[in-house]
């Protein structure tokens, strides 16, 4: 397994995806964090096609750390199923994985 994370996790406003950000870097569970711009999404919930307009956060992260960040997004987040996917970072500069492990507990 990779050492480090590359997740994903997308949020229907601002305020969750804040929400999220402010615990998440707050207890030292990841490194950073990126909001990107608004993305149009479409998928199936309940039977039926829905879309809607969501905030996509990408967090760095040890792997070290996933379950605890798993937990703490799925208590904040609105969904009743969240989206939190994990992509492992295969390969990295090494002074930037020092810098994760620097800023992240371990």
């Amino acid at each position: 397994m990779s050492q480090y994370l590359l997740i994903l996790c997308n949020c229907p406003d601002e305020d969750s995806a804040g929400k999220i950000t402010e615990v998440l870097l707050s207890r030292q569970l990841v490194a950073c964090v990126n909001q990107l711009a608004s993305l149009q999404s479409s998928y199936r919930w309940q039977g039926k096609i829905e879309q809607s307009i969501e905030l996509q956060l990408q967090l760095k992260a040890p792997a070290r750390n996933f379950t605890a960040i798993e937990q703490a997004i799925s208590a904040i987040h609105p969904y009743a199923v969240p989206e939190i996917i994990a992509l492992p970072l295969v390969k990295l500069n090494a002074a930037y994985g020092n810098w994760i492990d620097e800023v992240t507990l371990t």
